[in-house]
């Protein structure tokens, strides 16, 4: 029986900024597996000779979307790609955030502007001010969140994503954000453990691209309601249904988050 094949999916451009991918692929390799990274945006890399492609640091997705979305379909195609493509594509754009309240899931408000939609002082009008961002996006690029008063500025920071032809979320700003994010990962629908990232939107007012994406990563232990607000994501989202195509034999894998 021949030794399954893996690649670690990763970027050209992130490759050598990401620190845990060399452990990754030693695990896989310490368990017998012929595993290696590749970059999804390589020349060629032949896919079709690979049994399971796993996507693990892709980070610029959200700068090349089309790009990113059509490798997804295309590789997918060559072999088995994990995530599936129809949950990259749909987890890929923030506005799944929409889904998830319309089937019951606790969410952040989120109000969305589309190009060439009116914007006004008043969408940007809360009481603890607002987050604005793109719906798609990573590492809080192009983010801010502006203090209450400050509308005029959270306006202009949507109409210049607007103008860029980008789709905006308005959030209001949560105190909780100051605590930092909580990821509750899942493998094969089974919670696994969760991390906490410190807060990056530290500063009101500031887009700032140069930022530490997720600082400060800490072991935590999620409370009773961060795990029943993960699960109830994990099935408001098309993950079976993705994943259930004949002749299927692999596991999924996804991670859940929670602010």
């Amino acid at each position: 029986m021949s030794t399954a094949r893996i690649a670690v999916v990763t970027s050209l451009a992130h490759a050598e900024h990401d620190p845990d991918l060399a452990p990754v692929v030693a695990a896989l390799r310490a368990e017998g597996l012929a595993a290696e990274p590749v970059a999804w945006d390589a020349d060629r890399p032949g896919w079709e000779a690979f049994d399971l492609a796993v996507i693990r640091s892709t980070w610029d997705y959200s700068e090349r979307l089309g790009e990113f979305l059509a490798w997804a379909d295309t590789t997918a195609r060559a072999t088995r790609l994990f995530n599936p493509a129809p949950v990259v594509r749909w987890n890929s754009d923030k506005r799944y955030l929409l889904e998830l309240a319309e089937r019951g899931v606790p969410v952040v408000p989120t109000r969305i502007l589309e190009p060439g939609a009116p914007a006004a002082e008043a969408d940007f009008d809360r009481p603890a001010g607002v987050v604005v961002k793109p719906a798609v996006s990573a590492g809080a690029r192009d983010t801010a969140w502006y203090e209450p008063g400050r509308s005029s500025d959270a306006l202009r920071h949507a109409r210049m994503l607007l103008d860029e032809g980008r789709t905006v979320m308005v959030q209001p700003y949560l105190p909780l954000v100051a605590e930092g994010e909580r990821a509750l990962v899942f493998v094969a629908g089974a919670f696994s453990h969760a991390i906490r990232k410190g807060p990056v939107l530290t500063e009101p007012g500031v887009i700032d691209n140069d930022r530490v994406a997720h600082p400060g990563i800490t072991v935590y232990e999620p409370t009773g309601a961060e795990l029943r607000t993960a699960r109830a994501a994990l099935a408001a989202a098309p993950l079976r249904t993705a994943c259930s195509s004949p002749g299927s034999t692999w596991p999924w894998t996804r991670p859940g988050s929670r602010w």
